[in-house]
């Protein structure tokens, strides 16, 4: 799938399955994205369902990640690893507040996406400081390479996750890496990598945008098509329904577009869950 002359980085992230820091855009212009997106936050303080809504599906609602997620210096790594033709399946918020008790425990993405293959890759864009203070993301080199292990559901209040997933397998986190990132950088990792990351100590804010690239040639496990978005390239398989860039800001089309793709997404994010 690579095109050109191959970036040593690309040997380092095929070996360990992620790869950081890369430089995306100015710290200035990652203040005014969090400026945007804190705005919108402000603005949706009386529809906290909408705004939560919103903040997990942003590419498909806020303009303003629409465009972070077409910004060529992402794409262009990206395309390193895909090749040309990239959909963004989905982009949302991962923020903690600051001295809170929020965390992410051990998984692999892919684990309940309900995609067929791993030609997927996440790219983590910082817009505040990613520190260990923080609660940055931390990952374990090489774990990409075996399949998806086994995972538990906790639903612990706590973790940021759907299910509060967990491997069920023990993590060595002396071998992890820190992820540590200032705003304008990103990391990239592969969906079967381990990762994970601890609470918040600091006093700021810890807000990530995790944008999730996958080849056109993926599809869904389910009989129903979900949405993707055609952000570089080409789409010759026509394995989910493209969607535009977004009509407004939670426009309301829009927001019922997603609302229908929950639907057919809970066969698969929620497999299994009795509650």
């Amino acid at each position: 799938m690579r095109s050109g002359h191959a970036p040593d980085w690309l040997n380092r992230y095929e070996q360990d399955g992620y790869h950081f820091p890369l430089r995306v855009m100015p710290p200035e212009q990652a203040a005014a994205y969090r400026k945007t997106m804190e705005d919108f936050e402000a603005q949706m303080s009386g529809d906290p369902e909408t705004r939560k809504l919103a903040l997990l599906n942003a590419a498909y609602v806020l303009p303003f990640v629409d465009e972070i997620s077409r910004l060529p210096s992402i794409l262009e790594p990206v395309s390193r690893i895909l090749g040309p033709d990239l959909l963004v399946w989905n982009a949302g918020f991962f923020t903690k507040e600051p001295h809170t008790p929020d965390f992410i425990s051990w998984h692999q993405d892919l684990t309940y996406w309900g995609l067929d293959d791993s030609h997927e890759v996440t790219a983590w864009v910082a817009l505040s400081p990613s520190t260990v203070q923080s609660g940055c993301v931390k990952f374990v080199a090489g774990t990409h390479k075996q399949d998806i292990v086994k995972h538990r559901d906790t639903f612990n209040d706590n973790n940021l996750l759907s299910r509060g997933q967990e491997l069920a397998v023990e993590v060595n986190e002396d071998e992890a890496t820190n992820v540590l990132l200032q705003p304008g950088e990103m990391s990239l990792h592969h969906g079967k990598v381990f990762h994970g990351s601890h609470a918040n100590t600091s006093d700021d804010r810890r807000i990530g945008l995790a944008i999730r690239y996958i080849s056109p040639d993926m599809k869904q496990t389910v009989a129903e098509k979900t949405t993707a978005k055609l952000v570089a390239g080409k789409d010759d398989y026509g394995n989910f329904r493209l969607i535009d860039k977004p009509r407004g800001v939670v426009h309301a089309d829009d927001l019922a577009s997603v609302r229908e793709n929950l639907r057919i997404q809970q066969e698969f994010l929620f497999a299994g869950v009795e509650r």
